[in-house]
């Protein structure tokens, strides 16, 4: 799914939000090679990754009442990152769907790591650019796997319209 985070609007700072739902979606080989330099000193975590259930809720049209659709497994941690490199101690906190520990672990190094004035600069182009562009280029994929199936259909009515209005030109 292509949401707005996704189309960075020129001259607008990327707000937390916005690169933790970057981080969420993100593969975790992709993280795990942004991160490698980055890493300082084992993470304190203040919940370690735990793998749970969530209600996801739907809408009919994007705009009637809600209702639970159903249940996703999401996986979730909390962690606290400190060292000699880092401004202070700062919190990473990462929610992702499915059951990948180790890609909520890094999502959650992410967070905090982008958190830090000095790194977050640096960061944003070796990290959450490829994340995008990843996403894109998914999106594009999915897009045109989707148009493959796509069937035009023409009715009678369309065609013999069509017919009256050659006649009358002529």
């Amino acid at each position: 799914m292509f949401h707005a985070f996704d189309n960075l609007a020129p001259n607008k700072a990327l707000g937390r939000a916005d690169w933790m739902a970057l981080l969420s979606r993100a593969p975790p080989d992709l993280l795990e090679c942004a991160l490698a330099n980055h890493l300082i000193a084992a993470p304190q975590w203040l919940r370690a990754p735990e793998t749970g259930l969530m209600m996801v809720q739907g809408r009919a049209g994007a705009t009637g009442e809600r209702f639970n659709l159903g249940e996703v497994t999401v996986t979730r941690c909390a962690l606290r990152m400190s060292g000699a490199k880092l401004d202070a101690a700062l919190v990473g906190v990462a929610y992702v769907l499915g059951r990948s520990h180790r890609r909520a672990r890094l999502a959650a190094v992410a967070d905090a790591l982008l958190q830090d004035g000095a790194q977050h600069a640096l960061l944003e182009t070796t990290l959450l650019s490829p994340i995008r562009k990843h996403l894109a280029l998914q999106s594009k994929q999915r897009h045109a796997r989707a148009q493959t199936t796509k069937v035009e259909f023409f009715t009678v009515a369309r065609e013999a319209g069509d017919a009256g209005d050659d006649e009358e030109n002529q």
